[in-house]
């Protein structure tokens, strides 16, 4: 007797939407750290150049941070209503993929 996706039980550790919404974050993770960089200071000029280009940063990429986090909060209240803590596991991978990459950004101003 074969197990059709029909006869699956619906308690599958990762459904398709927290997929979408891991690769939708990875995308954005990238888009963010790329849009950011145009702002980074060069190694060459640390301590000539007193300010960088942080109103880029501003402008480009702190909105694809802030449509990202709008986008978590919703996928985690999603989570929160279903009650499966497994599925909570990959948004805390997705929010410490963001801390990272946050992080990174701070690191280069």
């Amino acid at each position: 007797m074969s197990i059709t996706l029909v006869d699956r039980p619906a308690g599958s550790s990762v459904k398709s939407l927290d997929i979408m919404f891991m690769a939708a974050n990875a995308v954005g993770i990238v888009l963010y750290l790329v849009l950011a960089s145009r702002g980074w200071r060069i190694p060459q000029e640390h301590g000539m150049v007193p300010v960088t280009g942080e109103p880029f940063v501003w402008v480009l990429a702190v909105p694809v941070l802030g449509v990202f986090l709008l986008a978590d909060i919703v996928w985690g209240r999603l989570l929160l209503r279903d009650r499966e803590s497994k599925r909570r596991l990959w948004w805390l991978g997705t929010a410490a993929g963001w801390v990272f990459a946050i992080g990174i950004d701070f690191s280069r101003h």
